[in-house]
């Protein structure tokens, strides 16, 4: 029998951002012996399990799905489950671990997304979206109804944490909602969403850096959606300008 092959070995030194409650942040590093191919969030886990149980994070579902392990890794956002050490750092180099930009910190790793989450909600943002036109690699005739998806999205605040007009204004809707917003709007149109979204902490501050799609992890690209979302704002107030002229007319 042939013998296995050793899986390769790196030592990393993690260096992880630590503050708890209203204390100073301060940095704080753990040598640990990693296989090149784990996850970022594999060796955060390690920590806590075999160095410091006080360490706080957020994870779920470790493959992308649920957004909640979104943390800077040196210096960009990553979702740190599907983010390989091997892709961030080198043998005997360092990975330096910080919470989220532009939301407050809870403990640690782990930070206040309530605000992401109503902003969100002021959109009427809806996971699931009807699929039109849809073409299925099967024929099933006892498929009634009309199907469904979810959308891109995964909700990881990590749009908001890469985007310069977020850190200038704490009433900024945000990238990620914005670009529900514009999701809401391509399904129903309502009127009072224009109402909502066309104000001073909308569409209009984002500063065309497309820094929230470079680090999207789900290829939402909301820097395009606040693009659109634009026209449609913009194309919503000429056809109620020209709506008032016709009233106005004798």
């Amino acid at each position: 029998m042939k013998n296995k092959p050793v899986p390769e070995k790196w030592t990393v030194t993690f260096i992880v951002s630590r503050q708890k409650g209203q204390g100073k942040r301060h940095f704080e590093q753990f040598n640990l012996e990693v296989d090149p191919e784990e996850y970022v969030l594999d060796g955060i886990e390690r920590i806590w399990a075999f160095h410091d149980r006080s360490l706080t994070f957020r994870h779920a579902c470790h493959h992308s799905t649920c957004g909640a392990c979104g943390m800077l890794v040196n210096g960009v956002e990553k979702l740190t489950c599907i983010t390989p050490i091997r892709s961030v750092t080198k043998d005997s180099g360092t990975l330096r671990v910080e919470p989220l930009r532009n939301f407050p910190v809870v403990s640690d790793l782990a930070v206040d997304m309530a605000s992401f989450y109503l902003n969100l909600e002021k959109a009427q943002f809806s996971q699931v979206a009807p699929i039109q036109n849809a073409s299925l690699p099967f024929e099933d005739q006892s498929m009634e109804g009309d199907l469904e998806r979810l959308v891109d999205c995964i909700e990881c605040g990590m749009c908001v944490s890469a985007c310069p007009a977020a850190h200038t204004s704490s009433g900024y809707l945000g990238p990620g909602a914005l670009a529900a917003f514009q999701h809401s709007l391509n399904q129903k149109n309502d009127p009072r969403l224009y109402d909502l979204v066309d104000c001073h902490d909308g569409p209009w501050r984002c500063h065309n850096a497309f820094e929230c799609s470079a680090v999207c992890p789900s290829n939402v690209d909301p820097a395009w959606r606040i693009m659109n979302l634009r026209r449609k704002i913009v194309s919503h107030r000429l056809r109620r300008l020209f709506k008032r002229r016709e009233a106005a007319k004798p």
